[in-house]
């Protein structure tokens, strides 16, 4: 009981806060129509205790209201959530308290009603399946990674600014690339993404002498994928530059729209998609 009562207290003072000040999060512009913020996130770290974190943070999402999916493992976290915008930002303020997460950088966006039936807070082998254990993006230096602008300009130009031409490399499942992808990009038709390693191992000739920008929905797949191809490449004396889109689709959406973008972007969610304004887009996920 003590234990709840703190919490409480704990979100009615971040709540306060928050009426005074922002957070520093990425902020989106509220549309007139729409109330409900939505989140997502992730942010690899050693996380010695995964039980205990996983406690706390359902407890302190419960007392907020808040509904999604928050996985938690030795790697790191990943999260989808949804609610209020205090609340949303009171809780992702609460886990910034904790010097592990003070980088986090939530993407927003918003919606009529929350797209989440309920709350789960899991502690998972992975924040994000790639069955292959050499691969932890938590003990290993970053896959360079190219903002969305630059990405743009060289797919206008047709080519890095070496002159070499670029490829875009979708890591996301078969049925997600069907709903929308990058002009021209490849495509491996894998049906999950534990079968990413097997498809670098079938077709890494293809990527010979050319840049290669990985992406994906929010960029957690493309942080263990690109650190693979890296490390193939390697192996096989391949040249190839390999990159990682810094934010996903998602984020390439917010800061330079669907230029050489066809379709809108699946997500796990009840929004089932969104177009290149962030707005969801249900009717374009043909069943």
């Amino acid at each position: 009981m003590a234990c709840s009562t703190l919490l409480q207290s704990r979100v009615l003072l971040i709540l306060r806060g928050l009426n005074a000040r922002r957070t520093g999060m990425n902020t989106a512009v509220l549309p007139d129509s729409s109330s409900i913020l939505n989140i997502s996130c992730y942010l690899f770290v050693a996380i010695d205790a995964p039980d205990v974190l996983r406690g706390v943070l359902h407890e302190r999402a419960q007392a907020l209201g808040l509904k999604g999916t928050v996985l938690i493992a030795e790697e790191g976290i990943n999260l989808f959530l949804a609610g209020s915008a205090d609340a949303v930002r009171a809780w992702v303020e609460a886990l910034r308290g904790d010097s592990r997460f003070a980088g986090l950088a939530p993407k927003e966006s918003w919606s009529d009603v929350v797209p989440f039936r309920k709350l789960l807070v899991k502690v998972k082998p992975e924040i994000i399946r790639m069955n292959h254990p050499t691969i932890r993006p938590d003990r290993a230096p970053r896959a360079p990674a190219l903002p969305a602008a630059t990405l743009r300009r060289w797919l206008d130009q047709g080519h890095d600014d070496e002159g070499r031409p670029v490829v875009t490399l979708d890591t996301r499942n078969a049925f997600e690339v069907d709903v929308g992808a990058f002009d021209g990009a490849i495509d491996w038709r894998i049906a999950k993404f534990s079968e990413f390693p097997e498809a670098v191992q079938a077709h890494r000739a293809e990527l010979d002498g050319k840049t290669v920008v990985s992406y994906c929905t929010g960029g957690i797949r493309c942080e263990k994928a690109a650190l693979y191809l890296e490390q193939e490449a390697v192996r096989h004396g391949l040249d190839a530059k390999v990159y990682q889109l810094e934010g996903g689709i998602l984020k390439y959406f917010e800061e330079v729209g669907g230029a050489h973008y066809h379709g809108t972007c699946f997500v796990f969610d009840e929004r089932r998609a969104v177009d290149p304004e962030l707005a969801p887009s249900p009717d374009s996920v043909v069943e």
